[in-house]
């Protein structure tokens, strides 16, 4: 075979690939794109993505398409078993983002056989699919947040994991994992199991106190004390795309979490608990100080049960965080239905009397 041949195999060769990986990166992002469009109605995340793809669009010439042979082509039929199941939402989209990530990793490099142009942007475009995807996970954390209005802090309890699923068949969807007590290895192992336990039932999980173990595992983000490391140095070490709520006892403690940039504030202890020995209860005062103040997301804490809860709602109050009355319930399950139930005719009855 000459020189000339063999070149334009080459190059045939080049354009298949390029052609396939341009095709899969697109795909990809226009997965992505739906979710950002009707899932989240983002306006700002769906503009990014239909830029992304844009640009790829600009570098898809005929010449690839030219060389693409389906017919030949044995990835075809090649099929991972994972890839023939997605057991979650957030299965789609990770999946989704790798395909986009990988395949941009081989247009750059494959790219710069065309030009170095083209694999100069591919580069570019990989870096925004990052900051695309840290973006979208905030954004759903957020979201996540806003839509939780039952918050079930775990205490040291022999059942730990199976209470904590119970309560999510009942529908919570915001847990903080905390024990003050228990050794570090031991932490790290049960805040590990919580997590995937949490996710798969696509509910929030925090990390009380601990910003290090809360890196450790990937969770949704921390939840600090007033004694606990400063808002800002936990941000930086979490980024803007996990959660930091900070437990507030009176107006100036809610204040300066507001001004350091909480996500949601803890207001309370309501009535006086155990779990926070040597805390005089704030009341039901300080709730309705938090209705007229209170500019993220806030939960009522501390001593909450079944039989005060009207009252707290009474207060003004839209979300509570409860500990021993499901942690220490018969059935965990149907507790937190009927938190879960009430607060959300709380919801309803407010909305109704918000569109008179």
């Amino acid at each position: 075979m000459g020189d000339a041949s063999h070149s334009h195999l080459s190059q045939s060769l080049i354009y298949r690939i390029l052609d396939a990986n341009l095709d899969r990166a697109r795909e990809g992002l226009r997965i992505i794109e739906e979710w950002c469009r009707f899932g989240l109605n983002s306006a700002p995340l769906t503009e990014e993505c239909k830029s992304l793809r844009q640009e790829l669009a600009k570098w898809h010439r005929d010449e690839f398409r030219a060389a693409r042979d389906t017919l030949g082509d044995p990835g075809t039929d090649l099929s991972h078993p994972q890839e023939e199941q997605r057991h979650s939402l957030s299965d789609v989209l990770r999946s989704n983002f790798c395909r986009v990530q990988e395949a941009l990793r081989v247009l750059e490099e494959y790219g710069k056989l065309d030009s170095a142009a083209m694999g100069a942007a591919c580069k570019q475009l990989r870096y925004r699919v990052y900051t695309l995807e840290s973006q979208l996970t905030g954004w759903q954390r957020h979201q996540k947040l806003q839509s939780a209005y039952l918050y079930l802090v775990t205490s040291p309890v022999e059942n730990l994991l199976a209470v904590v699923e119970a309560a999510l068949e009942g529908g919570l969807t915001l847990v903080q994992y905390r024990d003050k007590d228990a050794d570090d290895l031991t932490r790290l192992r049960t805040a590990e199991k919580l997590k995937q336990l949490c996710h798969r039932y696509g509910a929030l999980f925090l990390i009380n106190d601990r910003v290090d173990l809360a890196l450790a595992v990937e969770a949704d983000g921390v939840h600090l004390g007033q004694q606990d490391v400063p808002i800002a140095f936990a941000r930086q070490l979490l980024g803007p795309q996990r959660l930091i709520g900070r437990s507030t006892t009176n107006p100036e403690e809610m204040r300066r979490a507001l001004q350091d940039g909480a996500d949601y504030i803890g207001v309370g202890p309501v009535y006086a608990t155990p779990t926070k020995v040597g805390k005089p209860a704030a009341g039901l005062e300080y709730v309705r100080y938090a209705v007229q103040h209170a500019t993220v997301p806030w939960f009522a804490i501390g001593g909450i049960n079944p039989e005060n809860l009207a009252d707290v709602l009474t207060a003004g109050a839209e979300r509570v965080a409860v500990v021993r009355a499901i942690m220490e319930a018969e059935q965990p399950t149907l507790l937190t239905q009927f938190f879960v139930s009430q607060l959300n005719r709380v919801q309803t009855v407010r909305a109704s009397e918000a569109r008179k």
